[in-house]
């Protein structure tokens, strides 16, 4: 990787301003889920080792700051303080938490810290410049320190004023989590032991219309599941029922079917579906379904599942696979009935010996859920930033990093 790492920079009692993603759920004042909080550790630790002085910078939730009554609820919801506490039993060390986000509050923390302590600064988006990436708010925090790591694989997508701003006045360098992500995602996409299988799901083809295409390009076999592929079905004709299109989009997937003919490469698309009369509601909410060949979709049924011949079909898929990148559940996966598609294609990559490889989101909830997390190569921490990786676009959080 071009890019510098922690290793590369001269830490020993220097102040060293460390982005991280403690985005984490809580709720009642408890986190849910700490996975976010845990990934920073080998870079914290690494720091903390090598008798650096730690500032912790990251977001929780989102601040509305256009609204004083929504703000002010934001503020209260979206306080580290938990994260800070739950941080200090998982680290041999002080953590001292600072509850603003600027004045002499944050001034006098950094400055009586020691080489091995910690300092958690407030929320970053209780500050309105945050988000717009503001010069001067930029400048002030990287006042504070004498180097930046940058370790949010989660925000690296976004030009922020602690994911950008911050590196633009220091020597900087990513961390050893982001350093992970660079090398599965970029050696998926760059240099992949092939047969490389791609598989995309969720919703909206819009969502992946960059992702598709870049794809394409690189991997031997793209598999669409989930709501999007319905646009597919639609771009060749056939009755889809109630079940999601996006209308504006099929143009475009006729152009992605005639792309896959002409690069020579297999574009997977359901055989059946697993039909209902309408969209579960509550979600969780028990349903009917009915198996159906996708040339037998009826009208007044939406399809909300691949079905089990699909499933099969996409199994085999991912057996002769030597790389494997999957981003997007293949159907309603919160529904117990309609986590079937999800489930097959989950298990197909835990029982692989390929290297996997999950971009966020939904498919590395389902992991999770499965239990099976610790079967795949490697699980991204960043959805967002993976979809804008795969498809091919930079991530202005790592490209602002100094070279090697």
């Amino acid at each position: 990787m071009s890019k510098q790492t922690v290793r590369d920079l001269q830490v020993d009692n220097k102040t060293v301003l460390v982005r991280v993603d403690f985005n984490v759920p809580i709720k009642n004042g408890q986190i849910s889920d700490d996975t976010r909080i845990v990934k920073a550790l080998p870079t914290i630790n690494y720091l903390l080792e090598n008798n650096a002085k730690v500032v912790l910078f990251s977001h929780l939730g989102k601040v509305n700051h256009k609204d004083p009554e929504k703000l002010q609820a934001d503020l209260v919801k979206n306080n580290m303080e938990p994260v800070a506490a739950h941080l200090s039993s998982l680290v041999n060390c002080p953590v001292t938490f600072v509850s603003v986000t600027r004045g002499p509050q944050v001034e006098d923390a950094v400055k009586n810290m020691k080489p091995g302590e910690i300092v958690l600064i407030q929320n970053t988006r209780f500050e309105k410049g945050e988000t717009k990436n503001d010069p001067e708010l930029a400048k002030y925090w990287a006042d504070l320190g004498d180097l930046y790591v940058s370790d949010a694989f989660g925000s690296v997508h976004r030009a922020h004023a602690s994911t950008v701003g911050i590196a633009e006045h220091l020597p900087s360098a990513v961390g050893f989590l982001v350093e992970k992500e660079l090398k599965f995602l970029g050696d998926a996409v760059e240099n992949p032991e092939r047969p490389f299988v791609g598989i995309l799901g969720g919703a909206k083809v819009a969502d992946k219309l960059n992702v598709i295409s870049n794809l394409l390009e690189k991997c031997d076999t793209l598999i669409i599941g989930g709501g999007m592929a319905y646009t597919f079905l639609k771009a060749q004709g056939k009755e889809v029922g109630n079940s999601l299109v996006d209308d504006e989009k099929i143009e475009y997937c006729a152009s992605m079917l005639a792309k896959a003919k002409e690069l020579g490469k297999t574009l997977l698309l359901p055989v059946d579906t697993a039909v209902a009369k309408q969209f579960p509601d509550p979600i969780d909410a028990p349903i009917e379904v009915q198996h159906v060949s996708v040339d037998a979709i009826p009208s007044d049924m939406e399809g909300l599942d691949i079905g089990p011949k699909t499933a099969e079909l996409f199994v085999e898929a991912v057996k002769n696979a030597k790389t494997v990148v999957w981003n997007g559940p293949m159907g309603v996966s919160e529904n117990p009935v309609l986590a079937n598609g999800t489930k097959a294609v989950a298990n197909a990559l835990a029982e692989s010996d390929a290297i996997t490889i999950i971009g966020g989101g939904d498919s590395a909830a389902a992991m999770n859920k499965l239990g099976l997390a610790d079967k795949i190569s490697h699980i991204s921490t960043g959805g967002g930033a993976s979809l804008q990786f795969l498809e091919g676009n930079g991530l202005p959080g790592v490209d602002i990093i100094n070279e090697k």
